[in-house]
């Protein structure tokens, strides 16, 4: 902190990353990058630690992947918290495709709020920024393919230099259950990760290879199976020839993205294939090399069943919805504030209202499109209502920390990762403006 001339300054450099005019934005997320690097706090891969795992020279813990949607800085700090407090070193910050366009929350700007809560906690050591989902949109893809992989190229060209190190290829929209063979299932998930696994490879910069993520069943779908990964895997390989390719494998076990919510709008008891989770793993880790299975759509699950995520071997879980939840539904959010984005759910929305869906059901997912439009308000809420959901966020991400048993893995990251400063001074605008009109697919 010795940089900034006091807290109040990385306070005031965060909110300027965010609301700021061009140059004063600019100016803020140059000055919270280099002042983080200078206080060795550096966007990282996870890479080596996972294919430290792949080897079987670590296990026993299941990574956390934290997607932020809402109150960006004062959730950021209420992880990196958590992570002092137990010593913990093996987790990320993520935000996926479709979170990027109703939060409007681009690569550079999570970055450098997330970087900024690092300084402000008070961190020192690498921070893993993931990509999560970059997914590609089935109905996209039929009517203009060319369009829709160009669109999460030029993502993926501005994620990057951003330090999003870890990226997720989520092509398992692609997969076509009615082919007869496993292979054709997974024929056009392989071969478009491959494409895009080739892409990120040739952009990646030198010294800082990237963690890629694939999938093989879609979150909500059927679940998946060994069988399926192999075929997965085995149609990949052959297509990469000679090309690094993915650590982890995205699964489905049973969950879905925010939970399955019920007439009243709470959400209902899901049941986990946690043999499916240890199975997949098992075989990913010992015949293909990689880190394991990765859980998705998981923050709403019971409280009691986040203990069986290491205990069954998987290797990332991603967290995302209770988080935001938790902010809409804390006590000490003001009522007038949370009753404005109900009405501009409805008013903005209502045409996406499912035949048969109940109002409380509706708000519940809807309302996280309500994000963006309200960015300004929630980052200027009173300092006493940010702080007592700040303190709320804490206490969650210390329990899942403690359940998922990164507890300490401090050292396992001091051992295995060496991060470098590779990060360029400016976004690419022109990825940027390019991706900027795609914003709802995905989760």
């Amino acid at each position: 902190m010795k940089l900034f001339e006091s807290a109040e300054e990385v306070d005031r450099l965060a909110g300027a990353a965010v609301f700021g005019g061009e140059d004063e934005r600019n100016g803020a997320r140059r000055k919270i990058r280099e002042g983080a690097a200078s206080l060795g706090i550096l966007p990282a891969s996870v890479l080596p630690l996972y294919k430290a795992r792949g080897r079987g020279e670590v296990s026993g813990f299941t990574a956390p992947a934290i997607n932020i949607r809402i109150l960006a800085y004062d959730t950021a700090r209420a992880v990196f918290r958590a992570a002092r407090a137990l010593d913990a070193g093996v987790f990320l910050f993520e935000i996926a495709r479709s979170e990027i366009g109703y939060t409007d929350q681009r690569p550079d700007e999570y970055a450098a709020v997330v970087l900024a809560a690092a300084i402000r906690e008070s961190w020192t050591g690498p921070v893993f920024l993931q990509g999560d989902h970059f997914q590609t949109n089935p109905k996209k893809m039929r009517e203009d393919a060319r369009r829709e992989i160009a669109a999460i190229e030029a993502l993926i060209e501005e994620a990057i230099p951003a330090g999003f190190f870890q990226i997720d290829i989520d092509t398992s929209t692609l997969v076509d259950l009615s082919q007869p063979t496993l292979e054709e299932q997974q024929r056009a998930n392989f071969e478009l990760c491959a494409r895009f696994t080739k892409f990120i490879r040739s952009r990646e910069p030198a010294g800082m290879p990237i963690s890629i993520g694939g999938e093989i069943g879609e979150v909500g779908k059927e679940n998946s199976t060994p069988e399926e990964l192999r075929a997965y895997m085995d149609g990949y390989l052959k297509e990469l020839v000679d090309v690094p390719g993915i650590a982890k494998v995205s699964v489905q076990t049973g969950s879905s993205h925010g939970g399955v919510v019920g007439p009243d709008g709470t959400v209902q008891r899901v049941s986990i294939d946690f043999e499916t989770l240890r199975q997949i793993s098992r075989v990913a880790r010992e015949e293909y090399g990689l880190a394991g299975a990765v859980q998705h759509g998981a923050s709403t699950l019971p409280a009691e069943l986040f203990g069986h995520f290491p205990d069954h071997d998987c290797a990332e879980i991603h967290l995302a919805t209770e988080f935001q939840n938790m902010t809409l539904d804390h006590p000490s959010l003001p009522l007038p504030l949370k009753r404005a984005v109900e009405r501009w759910v409805f008013d903005n929305r209502a045409s996406e209202r499912k035949p048969g869906e109940t109002e409380s059901q509706f708000l519940y997912k809807a309302r996280k499109f309500a994000i963006g439009p309200f960015k300004d308000e929630f980052w200027n809420l009173p300092e006493g209502t940010r702080g007592a959901i700040g303190a709320s966020l804490e206490k969650k991400f210390r329990f899942l920390f403690e359940k998922l048993r990164v507890g300490g893995t401090r050292q396992l990251v001091d051992r295995y990762v060496r991060p470098v400063e590779v990060l360029s001074a400016a976004m690419p605008v022109a990825a940027s403006a390019a991706y900027a009109r795609d914003d709802e697919a995905g989760d």
